[in-house]
């Protein structure tokens, strides 16, 4: 009876450790469960205890993984920017040599990005600008990381339409600002006009800024009149 006992019980050992989740795994377990409770609950209102019970763990396993609350919610918004930014880059990067189709490939898997991860979303635009400088400084991380991919891609722009000394380095920034934060805004207008396509949103912000400023190389300026 000894050795069945010792046995079974070395069996069900076994199986535990089978089932042992590496941390790696369960972390992005208990973000993928915290960014769900962080856009519905809001950060102040979101329970800890309510995101371990989803995730199936308890709250001091949360806290060792994570360390904190606000921990927490740092590698929620990383780890959705990051993807963000991920999506972008992918889409440009494979969509040709034309800097405007790259461009235009990027916006689109943005907008995209954003009707399909709408959770990660309401965290990444919403929530994260109210919170801690920790915080404050990821969301400008990621922010300074599309910002710089769409600059370039203003900036080829300019260089391959030959007639780049109409607009400077700074003119490219500026472009780049006004349209990251154009796309900004625009994710609370697709939301309030449902059944807007990710492409045809981005096609009609590459016909606003894209055809405003392919007119400036060409010489064209609005000025106001006396």
């Amino acid at each position: 009876m000894t050795g069945t006992r010792g046995a079974a019980q070395g069996r069900t050992a076994a199986a535990g450790r089978r089932k042992r989740v590496p941390r790696e795994v369960r972390e992005q377990q208990i973000i993928d469960v915290a960014v769900g409770v962080f856009a519905k609950r809001g950060y102040h209102a979101a329970s800890v205890d309510e995101i371990a019970e989803l995730a199936g763990i308890s709250k001091p396993m949360v806290y060792l993984y994570l360390d904190s609350k606000e921990g927490l919610f740092l590698a929620c918004l990383r780890r959705e920017a990051a993807r963000l930014v991920a999506a972008f880059q992918d889409a440009a990067r494979g969509a040709g040599a034309a800097p405007e189709l790259r461009l235009y490939a990027g916006l689109s898997a943005f907008f995209a990005f954003v009707a399909e991860h709408r959770d990660s979303w309401v965290v990444l635009h919403r929530q994260a600008s109210e919170l801690s400088e920790a915080i404050a400084a990821a969301v400008a991380e990621a922010r300074r990381a599309v910002m710089a991919e769409v600059a370039g891609l203003i900036s080829d722009g300019i260089s391959d339409s030959g007639r780049g000394e109409r607009l400077r380095a700074q003119d490219a920034d500026f472009v780049a600002h006004a349209l990251v934060g154009a796309a900004d805004s625009l994710t609370d207008w697709t939301e309030q006009n449902p059944g807007q396509s990710p492409e045809g949103v981005a096609l009609r912000l590459m016909n606003m800024v894209w055809v405003g400023m392919r007119d400036v190389l060409d010489g064209e300026a609005w000025l106001p009149r006396d």
